[in-house]
């Protein structure tokens, strides 16, 4: 439900997204329109659109808002650094069911826009920082974005499709379901996929999501040692 609230300063673009954001947490996308915001503000339509071209621009801005704040951590020296970045985001997405899909979207139709120079930029810079060549950067800090965002947005899929499940189903319970289904698979067709089955009810996403950051630091860092 949609809390009207008595506008008490001038609005700002900030004030916009800042709004644009509780409602995208609330309802997802397509609870996001500019009626919804106007309520939201206790304002016209016209003093939003004075701010936000469209609904595209303000995705894109509310996108950009999260994670500029996710990345807004204190310098650290690499890996430390890296990891710190990585799980920013991470929590990030997890927190913000709406941002894996708009992180996807930014990347592939608007790479010029500013999410995605705001997170090579931040990566590229702890990645360098382990001593990796210039002309090397793009595709090593390249493995290293795709895996972020990749398993953070699969961690988001998961918690959703949890809550698609009904009431009463909670992480526990969808990778119980996950465990035992992979349990009774043929043990000659899927021998790796049974062993894993006991894992996969009792791992840890964040733990499991840094010990990946980990293993593509490593490769990074190995490949590189051989190059000097």
């Amino acid at each position: 439900m949609v809390t009207r609230t008595r506008r008490t300063e001038a609005l700002s673009r900030e004030r916009i997204v800042e709004a644009a954001v509780e409602v995208l947490d609330e309802a997802g996308e397509n609870g996001l329109t500019f009626r919804v915001l106007t309520e939201r503000l206790a304002t016209g339509a016209g003093a939003i659109y004075w701010h936000v071209a469209n609904k595209g621009e303000l995705l894109a801005a509310a996108t950009d808002a999260v994670v500029a704040a996710a990345l807004a951590v204190e310098p650290a020296e690499p890996p430390e650094g890296v990891r710190a970045v990585a799980l920013n985001l991470f929590v990030a997405i997890e927190n913000h069911p709406w941002l894996a899909t708009q992180l996807s979207a930014q990347f592939s139709r608007s790479p010029w826009g500013a999410v995605a120079p705001r997170i090579f930029e931040s990566v590229g810079r702890q990645v360098r920082a382990l001593g990796v060549p210039e002309d090397s950067l793009f595709t090593a800090g390249s493995a290293l974005v795709h895996y972020i965002l990749g398993a953070a947005g699969q961690n988001a899929a998961n918690t959703a499709n949890a809550r698609a499940l009904g009431p009463g189903i909670d992480r526990a319970g969808f990778l119980d379901t996950v465990s035992k289904a992979w349990e009774g698979l043929d043990p000659d067709d899927y021998p790796i996929t049974r062993a894993l089955a006991k894992q996969v009810r009792d791992h840890d996403d964040r733990e499991q999501f840094l010990a990946g950051v980990d293993l593509v630091l490593a490769g990074i860092t190995a490949v590189h040692a051989l190059d000097k």
